[in-house]
């Protein structure tokens, strides 16, 4: 194999590139009239630099302003010569020997299941491997954190054999801001096993769905997780009754993180923002932390959830005890279903499976806590300004009396105790020993603003959040179109 090549004069020095090959521009005599006048060039410049600048200038100007001159050798008249080089290919040998030197590996990821076996697991991963079965089965780390746990994200690597050779999986169960790593490998004949610890990394989501059936149901359909969706109607639990105020065709759009170990998402962070369209009317809310009021909400985060216009969306009182339930009897007059009669209904009946948790409207003090007539098992709160709110029929009690609460801290769980013909919540909220609607209390109560130092900060940020949620919104147009 040959292939030509073609010697060039070299353009920047007037000088051909093969000293073989004679140049039809350039002499001896003219190269040494250039170097003896090369230092009378030197003097001049030296003993008049402006005048020698100026000039160079204005003869640059002349020039460009009626054509440009190539300086260089016509190519045209220049000798071409042909080298001939010969190249040599590697023997097909080491080519081959090379390609089987290289090693192919299967990457898979799958989700842990809680009826998971080493044998199961490692099937639906594609792996088909005794040895790496029995290490998984013997190993009492990946017994403690994998193999019946629902919920890991799992990555492995394989061999063309479907061999192990390494397999992760990672999880977070706290709000500590790290994730756990469990991580196999195999080195030899041997497998290994060890956990670590890393830190989360968080990036942001955009989503938005339609109420047609239930607030759950919604967030299903647009693949948010559940978790985001209690966190939405808990920020809007105040102003919103998803008790009995939802109606078909209600929507939302939300900003949220995601929370992620090595690019794997493992679990929901917060809501930044969202928006919540109810029979009509739009409810806007942020998180923002503001550095003069020190809002502290009841698990211990700095922070809080206000209006786009700078309201506190954190009341003194919660619109419900429990998250999710159906209002079966409200604050009138009913015929109470033990006494077979007529009497007014000084509370409001929240129904619930028995162990779902209860919860405290607002800050307090428990006043009482045990077993009281028909109330069976009850928890009396007092607040502030003479209120006092009564959690009855419960299963159990998870608070002592004289025991501080905050707002939403679990005071018990739902059950059928006293006189109760199922499982069920008996809620009353009173003030100064008056019987109220409950479901009233929590939009009367008042909201805290941002202070005056932070609000230009909050509006910087306020400003971000209405371009997000409108971003959000126009996905669900999208996908409905």
């Amino acid at each position: 194999m040959s292939r030509p090549l073609a010697v060039r004069p070299c353009k920047q020095c007037w000088l051909p590139s093969n000293p073989n090959v004679g140049s039809p521009t350039l002499n001896a005599g003219f190269v040494a009239a250039a170097t003896a006048w090369i230092p009378s060039a030197r003097a001049a410049i030296g003993r008049h630099p402006h005048r020698v600048t100026a000039a160079l200038a204005s003869a640059l100007l002349l020039a460009g302003g009626y054509a440009t001159a190539s300086l260089a050798p016509d190519t045209a008249h220049l000798q071409v010569v042909q080298v001939i080089e010969a190249v040599q290919p590697l023997p097909l040998q080491i080519q081959a020997d090379a390609i089987d030197e290289r090693v192919l590996r299967l990457y898979r990821s799958d989700v842990s299941r809680s009826t998971d076996s080493a044998e199961t697991l490692l099937k639906r991963l594609g792996i088909d491997d005794p040895a790496a079965a029995a290490f998984l089965r013997s190993n009492v780390q990946v017994r403690q954190a994998l193999l019946g746990r629902a919920g890991r994200a799992i990555t492995a690597e394989a061999t063309a054999e479907q061999a192990l050779l390494r397999l992760s999986a990672r999880w977070s169960q706290d709000d500590s801001g790290n994730f756990k790593r469990l991580v196999i490998e195999k080195s030899g004949d041997r497998f290994s096993a060890r956990v670590e610890s890393a830190p989360l990394s968080a990036s942001t989501r955009l989503a938005s769905g339609s109420i047609q059936s239930s607030l759950f149901a919604a967030p299903d359909d647009a693949r948010i997780p559940d978790a985001i969706a209690v966190q939405v109607a808990e920020i809007f639990a105040g102003d919103i009754d998803f008790h009995r105020a939802l109606r078909k065709g209600d929507r939302f759009s939300v900003v949220y993180e995601t929370l992620e170990g090595d690019g794997e998402p493992l679990r929901s962070g917060r809501v930044l923002s969202a928006e919540f369209v109810n029979n009509g009317k739009k409810y806007q809310a942020m998180w923002f932390q503001d550095p003069v009021a020190d809002v502290t909400t009841s698990t211990g985060v700095k922070g809080a959830y206000y209006t786009l216009d700078g309201q506190s969306l954190r009341r003194s009182f919660l619109a419900s005890p429990m998250e999710f339930s159906r209002v079966t009897s409200g604050f009138k007059m009913r015929f109470h279903p033990i006494l077979q009669m007529w009497r007014a209904h000084l509370g409001v009946d929240y129904a619930a499976p028995t162990g779902t948790p209860v919860r405290s409207v607002g800050d307090g003090v428990v006043e009482f806590a045990g077993v009281q007539n028909g109330f069976g098992n009850v928890v009396y709160v007092t607040h502030r300004n003479n209120t006092t709110t009564v959690y009855a029929h419960l299963s159990r009690i998870d608070v002592k009396r004289g025991q501080n609460v905050g707002q939403a801290q679990i005071v018990g769980a739902v059950g059928a105790t006293g006189w109760a013909t199922g499982p069920h919540l008996h809620f009353e909220f009173r003030v100064n020993g008056v019987h109220q609607d409950p479901l009233t209390i929590a939009k009367q109560s008042d909201a805290v603003p941002v202070t005056t130092a932070s609000k230009a900060a909050f509006e910087r940020l306020a400003m971000d959040a209405r371009q997000q949620l409108l971003a959000a919104a126009s996905m669900r147009q999208i996908s409905t179109q």
